[in-house]
């Protein structure tokens, strides 16, 4: 099996896209596609796409382009997702709520099948047809069922804690939505969102791109 270790997290981070963009010529029944036209429905030069692929072994035969579907099935492979992925959910606010409710999730292989909470109004509710669970009982809950990733939606003063229990629980990655980063065994992946940031981020290209029109009014 190819190595992908050394493949920049910049690439990877790419897949997701090509993948959503194969999926939707899919449905338009595109068979076939350059690297010049996949990058110019993602915005990239046929050089880069090209190179990113390219990380991942040959997938494209020279004056004939990408097989779609092929193609398609291939990022699936490397991306993971022909397995299935169970999750449990601690933080069932208004965002833990959403996530268990996204029903795409289920029909994707990533499978909620547990929520967690400390606030005694919301344990024994069932969101999705998921009853919620005292936190307290997440350490019984981890050995007696194996879990693939651990989704935290807490506030970041809990966020450690509940990272901590959830990596002695043997999971194998953390979805952390919570404004903290995160102390974790190298062993487990972690993917941070962290909504206030890319707020932020977003306020900056705002910024940014009005200050262009200022200098092009200006000169």
């Amino acid at each position: 099996m190819k190595d992908y270790t050394i493949v920049s997290n910049a690439v990877i981070k790419r897949l997701p896209r090509y993948r959503r963009i194969l999926k939707d010529l899919l449905k338009k029944k595109v068979n076939v596609i350059s690297s010049n036209g996949l990058g110019g429905l993602i915005n990239f030069t046929a050089s880069q796409v090209r190179q990113d692929l390219n990380n991942f072994g040959t997938f494209g035969l020279q004056g004939y382009g990408y097989n779609v579907e092929k193609l398609y099935n291939q990022i699936n492979t490397i991306l993971g997702l022909e397995n299935t992925y169970k999750m449990v959910i601690v933080g069932t606010g208004n965002l833990g709520q959403a996530i268990a409710n996204y029903t795409r999730f289920y029909k994707s292989g990533f499978q909620v099948v547990a929520l967690f909470e400390v606030n005694p109004k919301l344990i024994g509710l069932k969101i999705n047809d998921i009853e919620v669970i005292d936190f307290n009982e997440i350490d019984k809950y981890l050995s007696k069922n194996q879990i693939d990733i651990g989704i935290i939606t807490t506030n970041k003063d809990s966020a450690q804690a509940v990272a901590d229990k959830l990596a002695k629980g043997g999971v194998k990655g953390i979805w952390n939505f919570a404004a903290a980063d995160l102390n974790i065994p190298d062993n487990i992946a972690v993917e941070n969102v962290h909504l206030s940031d890319s707020l932020r981020l977003l306020a900056y290209h705002i910024n940014q791109n009005d200050l262009r029109v200022e200098e092009k009014i200006s000169s």
